[in-house]
């Protein structure tokens, strides 16, 4: 009930012009065993901090990988994020996802800052 009541929210507050974000193109989800991993660079205007994602399904699990991968409360965004199997920071979804469904995400950042992704899931 709480992630709904936070999406309807994010939501509102999208609608009031609140994002001060770039909206990436190209997020992909990429398959994976039970889930999803998030792929692709996320810009904003300065430095931030990610405190959550959300969709749907719930809420994502940010890991800091550096060599071994640690479910971590939050990621520091220098302007440009880079997410990815190869990268240091993962956002990484549990559910059953299908090749080409489109998902819609929310990002949590500590600046208040909202930014809203459509992204679809590939192999």
């Amino acid at each position: 009930m709480k992630v709904r009541t936070l999406l309807c929210a994010t939501l509102l507050s999208l609608s009031s012009g609140s994002v001060q974000a770039s909206v990436p193109q190209g997020m992909t989800l990429k398959l994976m065993h039970e889930g999803v991993q998030l792929v692709g660079t996320l810009k904003i205007a300065r430095t931030d901090e990610l405190l959550g994602v959300w969709s749907s399904a719930g809420r994502a699990r940010l890991l800091r990988c550096e060599p071994r991968c640690k479910v971590v409360t939050s990621i520091p965004m220098p302007g440009t994020l880079t997410l990815g199997t190869d990268a240091r920071a993962r956002v990484v979804l549990g559910g059953t996802f299908k090749v080409g469904q489109r998902v819609g995400l929310v990002f949590r950042l500590k600046n208040a800052q909202i930014v809203s992704v459509q992204a679809t899931v590939t192999r």
